[in-house]
């Protein structure tokens, strides 16, 4: 290999020290150092009319390698003993005010991805758990309003279904059969006078038979009772207690049993009607906005996997838990075939529609500084900018945004914190040149 070039030495504290330029041409790639050595003898070049040497690029500042707002206007070395590295014009005034560019492989090193914003519906999901309860509009308790002795028990256990109007127990009671005894003696009196040329007396007979008939109502014997005393014409030692509804025992008094004397008020079944139920669930304070009555909620048993019941919110309770922090919902459910009872654990989801046909971003592309939230917008070739916006409703892992965002804007959704910090840096380092006069 032929070498044609200049072989330039000279002394130095250490000793000689040789250049070699190959091809004049190369001229322009010698330090200034080495360009002072060779002189006149080096290759002529055309100057630009701030002595640098046309077509090359311009150096704006020197930077220190691991410390970036280490500036300075010539070559030199770093706090660090590093050398210094040129930053160039066309590196930093390219950009507008308030864009950073990155070096594309930078960019797919870190990972950086982004996404173009679109209009979209927002639901907002309330996940929680709740029990179910009975149905406090379904439930009935069965006492008397008398004294009296049970003689006779035909319903002895919880959770036996019953129907409305079906017997309990038989009850001997001496009001109640003194009650029937005016009755029936009434009843007599009112058919004699029937016949009678005296209105006022028959007027009167028929008034002591609706009050004795009125007095038996009031102790909840039933019309059905009072018309088989009628048509029998004899009074009974002992009457029966019926069911007023129909339904499930879910309460029996522990003492109700025959041969009991029970007294006037005294509760001795409760029966709950199960065709419906309510399940109560909590939800945390910052949830209460999105419920209102007549909410569907789906509900999910742990015991039946995949199988779905849907219900309304019926009530929202008026208070809050003061250590939860969190407020009751009370949801109405239809029970067929009754699979569902009290006491059972239910997973409840509500689909709240929270914001319908808004600008929105992913939850992971907000930078959330405490004061400001912040994004950085991709604007392609490795440019991006960081922008300030104003949020909205959050949810679905999405954040709606009011305003800092227009359709169509590309934000990043990864990565995004080195380039907010990077966006950071290099405007520091915009106003220190700035300061400077540079």
């Amino acid at each position: 290999m032929k070498i044609v070039g200049l072989l330039v030495a000279f002394a130095s504290g250490i000793g000689l020290t040789l250049f070699v330029v190959v091809n004049p041409f190369e001229w322009t790639w010698l330090s200034p150092v080495e360009r002072s050595v060779l002189g006149e003898d080096g290759p002529e070049m055309a100057m630009s009319e701030d002595g640098a040497p046309e077509g090359e690029r311009k150096i704006k500042y020197w930077q220190a390698p691991m410390d970036p707002t280490f500036i300075m206007d010539k070559p030199g070395k770093s706090p660090m003993g590093m050398d210094l590295i040129p930053v160039y014009e066309d590196e930093v005034d390219e950009v507008p005010e308030g864009t950073i560019r990155i070096d594309p492989v930078f960019v797919q090193n870190i990972g950086v991805q982004s996404l173009e914003i679109e209009r979209v519906d927002i639901p907002f999901t309330i996940r929680t758990i709740g029990t179910l309860t009975y149905d406090d509009s379904q439930i009935a308790w069965v006492n008397t309003k008398y004294d009296g002795w049970i003689e006779t028990v035909y319903v002895n256990y919880i959770g036996e279904p019953i129907e409305k109007g079906q017997k309990l127990f038989e009850i001997y009671s001496p009001q109640l059969v003194t009650t029937q005894k005016e009755y029936l003696q009434a009843l007599q009196y009112a058919r004699r006078m029937a016949d009678t040329d005296y209105p006022d007396i028959a007027a009167r007979a028929e008034s002591l038979v609706a009050s004795a008939r009125e007095r038996l109502g009031y102790w909840d014997i039933m019309d059905e009772q009072i018309e088989e005393l009628e048509k029998r014409g004899e009074l009974s030692r002992t009457l029966s207690v019926v069911a007023p509804v129909g339904g499930i025992v879910v309460e029996k008094m522990d003492q109700a049993l025959e041969g009991m004397f029970v007294k006037a008020g005294m509760n001795l079944y409760k029966i709950a009607d199960l065709s419906t139920i309510w399940l109560v669930v909590e939800i945390f304070e910052n949830q209460v906005p999105w419920m209102k009555l007549g909410q569907r909620a789906e509900v999910e048993l742990p015991y039946e996997p995949g199988r779905q019941y849907v219900g309304r919110v019926r009530y929202l309770y008026p208070f809050f838990n003061e250590k939860t922090r969190t407020m009751k919902v009370s949801i109405e459910l239809q029970n067929p075939g009754q699979r569902l009872r009290a006491g059972m654990y239910a997973n409840v989801t509500f689909d709240v529609p929270a914001a319908r046909n808004v600008l929105a971003v992913p939850e992971e592309a907000v930078i959330h500084s405490g004061e400001r939230n912040v994004i950085v917008l991709d604007l392609g070739n490795g440019r991006f900018r960081v922008a300030e916006v104003t949020l909205g409703v959050n949810g679905s892992g999405l954040w709606e945004v009011r305003d800092g965002l227009e359709d169509g804007d590309v934000v990043v959704v990864s990565a995004q914190f080195l380039i907010a910090s990077e966006s950071n840096l290099q405007e520091a380092i915009r106003k220190m040149i700035s300061e400077s006069g540079r």
